[in-house]
């Protein structure tokens, strides 16, 4: 049996199990900045403090939603593996897409934001090749709601 036939098992005995909880991470004024530099996406709410406060609802700057959208590789890279057998034989990790996204909760300027992810399915695409969907939440720090909800799509390439 290969690489991937094995970790197809591992990872479908996790199949609607939460994976973890990664880190806190702050989200400042200069990362929204430089987020609505490297997009073109220069609106009040995100870059203009004064303004915000006498015209937000927020009363301060939030980040852009595809901002903590953008997070989810690196506070997901943040979760302990829940099975770290299912990454032998592993070659590499390809951001295949996403089902669903939402972002019930702006995230407020030195806001601390975190991932939750649950495994939603695995299937078999190639020989050496799985898919995961894994909902990812990104919490955010004294808020009931979450900044993010996403459904992502991860392709795993293994060796055999």
């Amino acid at each position: 049996m290969g690489a991937a036939a094995n970790a197809l098992e591992l990872w479908k005995a996790n199949v609607g199990k939460e994976e973890g909880v990664g880190e806190w991470f702050q989200v400042d004024q200069s990362r929204i900045n430089d987020f609505a530099d490297a997009t073109l996406d220069h609106q009040f709410i995100h870059i203009d403090p004064e303004k915000s406060a006498k015209l937000s609802p927020y009363k301060v700057t939030i980040a852009h939603g595809f901002l903590t959208l953008s997070l989810v590789p690196y506070l997901g890279g943040k979760i302990p593996p829940v099975e770290p057998k299912a990454y032998e034989g592993m070659v590499m990790g390809v951001n295949y897409g996403l089902e669903k996204v939402r972002f019930p909760n702006p995230v407020k300027v030195d806001s601390k934001v975190r991932a939750r992810r649950t495994l939603a399915s695995v299937e078999q695409k190639a020989p050496n090749t799985l898919q995961l969907k894994q909902v990812v939440t990104i919490e955010i720090e004294g808020e009931e709601k979450p900044g993010c909800v996403a459904e992502t799509l991860t392709r795993l390439i293994y060796s055999d």
